[in-house]
């Protein structure tokens, strides 16, 4: 079960120290493809369902539920009253038709609408109607309820017409609700507008009369008026200029007082500003201004070579050298010239700022005074002239608005009468009647058929998934990166992806099958494991699993085999005092001399029965000593506990480049938390076949617990998936092993 992701051994170079890593839970495209790959034929099954489920759905629709729709057209004018003396077309926006084409279909789909359609006794008389119940109250709610879903008015956005259908069971009964429904529609929106018409004419008669008075009492107080005006004002009737000429000077004036006033403030609020600086920090501008400073580009100069000549003395002296600090000395020097000089610039800099400012405030200060006695001159000249013609003005002015009002009432008047007789305002007319549908709307294949396919697809997609992601075993090296946060040294395939090791014990593999995949992937195991440990070398290995059966003894004798061809020399610890294996695999049963011996073991000697020497074994596999478990304590757990394993591990620990013990199952017996507080580091092996991710969680969780050191882990027993590297990698592989073995000899 192996994928695209695995351990790249020029990345283990450095030493591995617990960290936390990034996690990420989200798909890759090629893992996502990958999941595709690997249930393709439930992908394709899915499709297949939906396609025929998609097509008896639509065939048994058809021939026992089949639907008609018939449709009419309704014309809605442009939404702008035309004005009947104008012979001229009228321009409207097209989207201003579209929106009043919408609030017709709006007013068409309203509740009273639709009330008023069920209340036509044609509609009542169709089976449509009679079909949703037997009294009234359920006909006419059920019959209210279809409306809303099957009654469509559309509004068209490039043409002048609304569409209306209807969709029911019958194709006759169908035309006849959409005819009624428009008839409805069109003598009641024409009688509404009709009476819209009436009313504004009534309105308009009541508003002449009233204004017909306004005029004749307005003429009255002019003629009164002009009799009380001296003779001289009317002459300022035909001097336009003068007035126009006042307010166009006071209008300048204030414009210019308004400008110089703001000025001003703003000038006062920079003093304000300026006065603040030259007490607090220096301003971006003064620094500026101090950077492009001459002598300061000289110091900066200078002071980048003293830097550059002190970086070069220290990589040679030191720090506490006396030419390191003679230099040092010499930067201090020109940073303070630096900081005088800068106080230098920045104060001059803001003095003359102040001073400018100040200059200008007084400035502006006499010109507003000036411009205040000019304004004063021009109101005076402004107000005399007004009130020389004002009077004059109001009256006539109110005699013009009172005669245009009257004329543009009585135009009104007239074109209301118009309109109330026009029979384009109503502005919808019918274009036709719906006709008899004769084919059938619903159900449609090309619905049906291509829907099937893809809630089929989805289903088996979903399925696909769903099984991927609720398998929550540690499969591929993606889930150690993603859930157990160890790294990864190295990744065993399956024994049944690899045909040369088919008739070869599993713990046998590196020593009988030497060009197989499984050795290869365990001598990239060794390379991982110890240039990871270059710089802190780990020589005392725990390898442990969380449940028995993962594989633990088989990954323990193989790292062996493959570290002593590798010309390390190896003591091989059997600690698994529950279900030794050790024995098993190194001890030849059939040789009596050596099987009275092969029972002294770990057990022996923690008793206090038997010596290191006497326990340690020579195996048949060169640069391997062996420990088997022996014979089996009452209390192991107190046993390895014990003074006597730290003093075995301690006088062997010179003795060998490497001592690897064989552990019991993490998360069953309390014997593995006792010797991972005894070795330099625990590698944990898990099985991709076997090892759920809650369980590797639990097994490092149980081991951090007592502080203890988790170098990485091996995922062993996996399996080659579709759209995985391994895959690929196998075969490759395979074609290149020929060629290696002609090298090789």
């Amino acid at each position: 079960m192996i994928q695209d992701k695995q351990v790249n051994p020029n990345m283990m170079q450095r030493p591995i120290q617990r960290r936390a890593q990034e996690t990420s839970y989200g798909l890759t495209p090629k893992e996502v493809l990958a999941i595709v790959r690997r249930h393709i034929f439930l992908i394709i099954c899915f499709t297949v369902f939906g396609l025929i489920a998609g097509g008896a759905s639509w065939a048994l629709l058809r021939k026992f539920a089949p639907k008609y729709t018939a449709r009419t057209l309704v014309e809605v004018l442009p939404p702008i009253d035309k004005d009947p003396m104008d012979v001229r077309g009228i321009l409207v926006n097209q989207e201003l038709q579209y929106g009043y084409r919408v609030s017709i279909a709006d007013l068409m789909r309203q509740q009273s609408t639709l009330m008023d359609l069920l209340q036509s006794d044609k509609v009542k008389e169709t089976n449509w109607y009679n079909s949703f119940g037997q009294n009234t109250s359920e006909k006419l709610q059920g019959a209210y309820e279809d409306l809303e879903d099957h009654l469509r008015v559309s509004p068209s956005r490039e043409s002048n017409f609304v569409v209306v259908s209807m969709t029911c069971g019958s194709s006759k009964e169908a035309a006849l609700i959409v005819n009624e429904m428009v008839d409805l529609f069109v003598n009641e929106h024409g009688d509404i507008k009709k009476k819209e018409a009436l009313g504004k004419l009534a309105v308009y008669n009541a508003r002449l009369e009233g204004v017909q008075r306004e005029l004749d009492n307005t003429e009255r107080l002019l003629a009164s008026t002009r009799e009380s005006i001296p003779s001289g004002y009317l002459d300022l009737e035909q001097r336009g200029n003068i007035r126009d000429t006042s307010t166009l000077r006071l209008d300048n004036l204030q414009i210019q007082q308004d400008q110089l006033a703001l000025e001003i403030s703003q000038l006062r609020g920079i003093i304000l500003s300026l006065q603040r600086q030259a007490k607090g920090p220096i301003t971006e501008q003064v620094e500026n201004l101090i950077e492009t400073d001459p002598i300061m580009v000289t110091l900066a100069q200078q002071k980048a070579l003293q830097e550059s000549q002190l970086a070069g003395q220290l990589a040679k002296f030191g720090e506490n050298h006396r030419e390191v600090q003679r230099i040092q000395d010499q930067i201090n020097e020109i940073e303070a010239r630096r900081e005088m000089r800068r106080r230098e610039i920045a104060e001059q800099v803001r003095r003359s700022n102040l001073a400018n400012a100040q200059d200008r405030l007084a400035a502006l200060l006499q010109q507003f005074d000036e411009l205040n006695k000019r304004k004063d001159e021009a109101i005076k000249q402004k107000q005399d002239v007004d009130r020389a013609r004002v009077l004059y003005e109001q009256q006539k002015k109110t005699l013009n608005e009172r005669q245009a009002l009257l004329d543009s009432i009585k135009q009104q008047i007239e074109k209301q009468r118009m309109i109330a007789d026009d029979p384009e305002t109503a502005k919808v007319r019918k274009v036709g009647p719906a006709l008899e549908p004769r084919e059938i709307s619903s159900p449609r294949w090309e619905f049906y058929f291509p829907g099937g396919i893809f809630l089929g697809f989805l289903c088996g997609l979903g399925l696909a998934f769903a099984i991927e992601l609720l398998n929550d075993r540690v499969r591929t090296p993606i889930d150690v990166s993603r859930y157990l946060n160890i790294p990864l040294l190295g990744v065993i395939p399956d024994a049944d992806e690899d045909g040369q090791v088919r008739d070869i014990g599993l713990c046998h593999v590196v020593r009988q099958a030497p060009y197989s995949i499984m050795s290869e992937s365990y001598r990239r195991l060794r390379t991982n494991f110890e240039l990871s440990h270059q710089q802190n070398p780990s020589k005392v290995i725990l390898l442990g699993s969380g449940m028995p059966g993962e594989g633990n003894t088989t990954v323990a004798v193989n790292f062996a085999s493959v570290l002593a061809f590798g010309g390390k020399k190896l003591l091989l610890v059997d600690g698994n005092f529950r279900r030794p294996g050790i024995e098993d695999v190194f001890i030849d049963q059939d040789n009596k001399e050596n099987t009275q011996q092969a029972h002294k073991g770990l057990g022996d000697f923690l008793t206090g029965e038997s010596t290191s020497q006497e326990v340690i074994l020579s195996s048949p596999v060169q640069n391997i000593d062996i420990i088997c478990a022996g014979t089996i304590p009452s209390r192991p757990s107190e046993l390895l506990g014990a003074n006597r394993m730290k003093e075995l591990i301690d006088e062997q620990r010179d003795n060998y480049d490497y001592i690897l013990i064989d552990g019991p199952p993490v998360l069953l017996v309390s014997d593995t938390k006792i010797l991972a507080s005894l070795v330099d580091g625990v590698l944990l092996i898990f099985n991709a076949g076997s090892t759920h991710r809650g369980a590797a969680q639990r097994t490092i969780r149980e081991l951090r617990t007592v502080n203890a050191s988790v170098i990485g882990c091996v995922l062993c027993s996996v399996k080659s998936l579709k759209g995985g590297y391994f895959r690929e990698q196998f075969k490759i592989y395979r074609r290149y092993q020929p060629i290696q073995f002609t090298s090789t000899a």
